[in-house]
């Protein structure tokens, strides 16, 4: 691919506003509650940089707000819950009085939305990932907004040392647990140009790390012209927004995790060293009956390959216990890939069933609930050993950590491999503070979950 070619930031679409409120009046306000993976928030940041165009203000909580918007995950059951429950509390704060506005956006509003319209009659307006223009035309006409062509790349507007900049939208793989295809749609690229401005914007805001995201990041590109790769883009960010301390991207499928983008990875110095790799299972035949594509064996050379080329690198990943058919043999696979791997973070799920996926139609959900509940005990309490041990090794050593903030009168921020550490400053501080600096912090203590240090 030949290097892209840098624009300077060009101002980005916003809402008509709307209309002045009277005096001693206040704008109208919105809360935007959101619940779900990285690409949520990030579909949830760009909602509200639309709204804040529009002349809006944001609310704390959203009783105080005049416009709800719901962002929604299915992906598990209990997700989807905490939706409906949301959904059914808000119903006598929507009634109460007839000018306010509750939408529901996000991968609980499938392309058929008559069931989810009689279900919640109250609800405004349903909106599929990434696709606001029903609440902006609805707006339009209750706030007297000028909508027409105000949808377009948003970008948050006052975002935080860290964000997330969707890279591809949709996912093409169709494991037999997951509803996102269904949800989210085929896999569609944005443009590496558009990304680069992006990225340039956001840093010119302040932002000092981006995570790139997609649900299968690592198949980014293929649907462009000339077919750049996650690799391609990694380097045109890495070299065109110099202004960015760090680079990250997930979530990764171990089918397309290439050599090219392990090597962006060691090669690049801001691109981090943290790869997130879900495995989901370590049986082969659980692994054939998700559709994943690969093998116990065919992961294990990936991720030793990986850590053979860039040297330090976190591994991230995902699994699910209690898959349809799963013996106790087959859930004692995953258990030694865990033990065996050793990774730095893992997020561990027991399966539901989601609606119309293939699992769903095809596959009995014959493993006991509290079975599920045991077997994910085990995952966790395996990978808290691993993670003791392996902070432990940490004590005494510099880590370059990243400030994103204080908490109880402490500073806090992640290392290159993504641990979280939390620590004290001895003298004075710098003007302005340490907030997006990056910090030498010694390690002094750590737990499983967090490190802490003195800088």
């Amino acid at each position: 691919m030949p290097p892209t070619t840098f624009q300077p930031p060009q101002p980005l679409p916003l809402l008509g506003r709307a209309p002045e409120p009277a005096p001693g009046a206040e704008a109208p306000a919105y809360f935007v509650w959101t619940v779900g993976c990285q690409m949520n928030t990030a579909d949830s940041e760009r909602l509200s940089a639309a709204l804040d165009g529009a002349g809006l203000r944001q609310a704390r909580r959203p009783q105080e707000a005049d416009v709800v918007v719901l962002n929604s995950c299915v992906v598990r059951q209990n997700a989807e819950d905490k939706v409906v429950g949301m959904l059914t509390s808000l119903k006598p704060w929507r009634e109460a009085r007839p000018g306010r506005t509750l939408a529901l956006m996000g991968c609980m509003v499938g392309p058929k939305k008559d069931g989810l319209r009689r279900t919640y009659p109250y609800v405004d307006a349903f909106m599929q990932p990434q696709d606001f223009q029903p609440l902006i035309d609805l707006l339009g006409e209750r706030l007297g907004i000028d909508a027409e062509g105000c949808v377009g790349p948003f970008v948050p507007g006052n975002p935080s040392v860290t964000t997330h900049v969707p890279i591809i939208h949709g996912c093409d793989k169709f494991c037999t647990f997951c509803i996102i295809p269904y949800r989210r749609g085929r896999e569609v690229s944005r443009p590496v140009d558009e990304l680069v401005r992006e990225c340039a914007m956001l840093a010119a805001r302040g932002v000092k790390e981006v995570t790139l995201l997609g649900q299968n990041v690592d198949s980014y590109g293929h649907d462009l012209p000339g077919a750049p790769d996650l690799a391609d883009l990694l380097e045109a960010v890495h070299d065109g927004v110099p202004e960015l301390a760090r680079i990250r991207f997930l979530t990764s499928h171990p089918n397309d995790m290439s050599d090219r983008i392990i090597g962006a990875v060691a090669r690049l110095p801001r691109v981090m060293e943290n790869v997130n790799l879900p495995f989901q299972a370590g049986n082969d035949e659980v692994l054939a009956r998700m559709k994943r594509g690969y093998t116990n064996a065919g992961y294990r050379a990936l991720v030793a390959r990986i850590r053979e080329n860039v040297p330090g690198v976190a591994m991230v990943t995902d699994l699910i216990v209690g898959f349809p058919g799963e013996t106790e043999a087959q859930f004692e696979d995953t258990l030694a890939m865990v033990r065996d791997l050793r990774f730095d973070k893992v997020h561990a799920a027991a399966y539901s069933t989601r609606p119309n996926t293939y699992a769903q139609r095809r596959y009995d959900d014959d493993v006991r609930a509290d079975e599920k509940r045991r077997r994910l005990k085990a995952i966790e309490a395996a990978q808290e050993v691993i993670l003791a041990e392996a902070n432990a090794a940490l004590v005494g050593s510099t880590q370059e950590v990243l400030a994103d903030g204080r908490k109880n009168g402490r500073w806090q921020g992640r290392t290159r491999t993504g641990k979280l550490v939390s620590f004290d400053v001895g003298g004075a501080e710098p003007q302005g503070g340490l907030l997006g600096q990056l910090v030498s912090v010694c390690i002094t203590a750590a737990s499983p979950w967090s490190l802490q240090g003195a800088a």
